[in-house]
């Protein structure tokens, strides 16, 4: 039987934007601006003890709206059990895919996964919190796999010990079902070369899982897709990740609806160059000193879209400036959130909700959100005329400029004429404050009114 799709509010297929490809666009032609913040345990249980209450999905919907954002990443684990952030070995996570049936346990104590029977668990999981994001107005990308699910990112020899190793707990060990199937057939330890096409019955079983979450959420409009979470950065396992970027596209083309196929960088090892000449429609860089995203983002030139993301900058951490100077650069925006803590994790100090560094920044993507949704971002592009260095302009028509310290500035309109309603944002409160209006034509001079840093908005008058 076909299933229903309940009404969705709010959100519209997206495609790249034809007009401005910075971006993506509902069926409309009206540019949506992804931003917003992930967590890691939105889809699937991370538990120390049996009897934790389950992640608050609803509460967590409701801080996203509260801070008025409209995307998320959707956390697709492929281990059960171990976790390189874990020194006490208490870790473990569900639903995961494949049903546990046994016969035999597999090396977590419980009975040993059949990769035969997908855990309908699992999906209608998946399809539930889709759909309630998207009555919520938010868009989810779901991720198929995650590069820290299949052995150890590294680290001092104090960390490359059992109990952080989730390869472990991982379906395709050969300890763990009953298929028959070895994901580490040269007794590595980690299993990476999952993450890679070493291994041709695993391809298969991860074409066949890529399948049933397809078929799971393909009527809905709010769905983007990710392949991975950090694989490693090797030509082979890059190689993985943009076979099944192509795969999910081949696939969805039979299928009532498209939707976008995003590629984050790989750790170790990732290059933002791979993305960039993947086929993904979107991908999520890192920060290297020839690529500062973290501290001056390079301009989208429209390539790609890019969701600057946190979680491939920082791993856990961010500043308000980061926001702005992305948001001029033309790039959309992710916070990797610890709304729920990371459990048992010794990576972080900054891992808990109430952090004084996660508030100010919640807030500043929901700023610059609504900027965003007052700006006509169709024909806006990273420009050259202010003195900051950090604008969007379309000339003759809007700016936002993004000014990182209370210094005075310029913008340079001698190109456009007409005349421009100005208005000021305070970007650590969101307050606003008029700013006069000014004729083009000429160098127009600023002063911020706010510290330590401001944006000012610059939009044409009706004639």
């Amino acid at each position: 039987m076909q299933q229903q799709t309940p009404r969705i509010g709010h959100c519209g297929l997206l495609k790249v934007c034809a007009r401005n490809p910075r971006y993506f666009c509902d069926p409309s032609g009206k540019v949506v601006y992804l931003a917003g913040s992930h967590t890691w345990t939105n889809w699937i249980e991370h538990k120390v003890r049996k009897d934790e209450p389950d992640f608050d999905y609803d509460g967590y919907l409701s801080s996203l709206v509260a801070h008025n954002h409209n995307f998320m990443r959707l956390w697709g684990w492929e281990h059960a059990r171990w976790a390189t952030w874990d020194a006490t070995g208490n870790f473990f996570a569900y639903p995961l895919a494949y049903r546990r049936t046994g016969p035999g346990n597999a090396r977590d104590g419980l009975p040993k996964f059949d990769l035969s029977r997908f855990d309908p668990d699992h999906f209608s999981r998946l399809r539930t919190r889709c759909l309630r994001a998207g009555q919520r107005g938010i868009y989810v990308a779901v991720k198929f796999f995650d590069g820290f699910s299949v052995g150890f990112k590294g680290g001092t020899p104090d960390k490359l010990i059992p109990s952080r190793n989730p390869w472990r707990g991982h379906p395709f060990h050969a300890d763990n079902n009953i298929n028959g199937i070895d994901g580490d057939p040269a007794k590595t330890g980690e299993g990476k070369a999952v993450h890679t096409l070493r291994i041709p019955a695993i391809t298969s079983l991860q074409e066949a899982y890529v399948r049933k979450v397809i078929d799971t959420v393909n009527d809905l409009d709010n769905v983007l897709y990710e392949i991975c979470n950090e694989s490693d950065g090797t030509p082979e396992a890059v190689a993985w990740q943009c076979h099944f970027v192509r795969f999910v596209k081949e696939y969805e083309k039979g299928k009532m609806k498209q939707h976008p196929v995003g590629m984050t960088v790989p750790y170790p090892g990732g290059r933002n160059a791979d993305l960039f000449d993947s086929p993904a429609d979107w991908i999520s860089p890192n920060h290297t000193d020839a690529e500062p995203y973290k501290t001056d983002p390079p301009a989208s030139d429209g390539k790609k879209v890019v969701v600057a993301d946190t979680d491939h900058l920082w791993g856990l951490g961010g500043e308000p400036p980061w926001v702005w100077k992305s948001f001029t650069r033309g790039l959309n925006l992710l916070l990797m959130d610890p709304w729920e803590p990371l459990k048992l994790s010794d990576l972080y100090p900054n891992n808990f909700r109430d952090h004084p560094v996660w508030e100010p920044l919640r807030r500043s993507i929901g700023y610059a959100r609504a900027v965003a949704e007052e700006t006509d971002l169709a024909d806006m592009e990273p420009s050259d005329i202010s003195s900051t260095g950090y604008c969007l302009a379309a000339p003759g028509r809007a700016s936002v400029v993004y000014q990182p310290s209370p210094e005075p500035f310029e913008v340079d309109l001698t190109g456009w004429d007409g005349r421009y309603g100005a208005q000021w944002l305070d970007p650590t409160t969101g307050a606003r404050k008029p700013a006069g209006t000014h004729q083009a034509g000429r160098k127009l001079s600023f002063i911020p009114p706010f510290s330590p840093d401001s944006v000012l908005m610059l939009r044409r008058e009706p004639r």
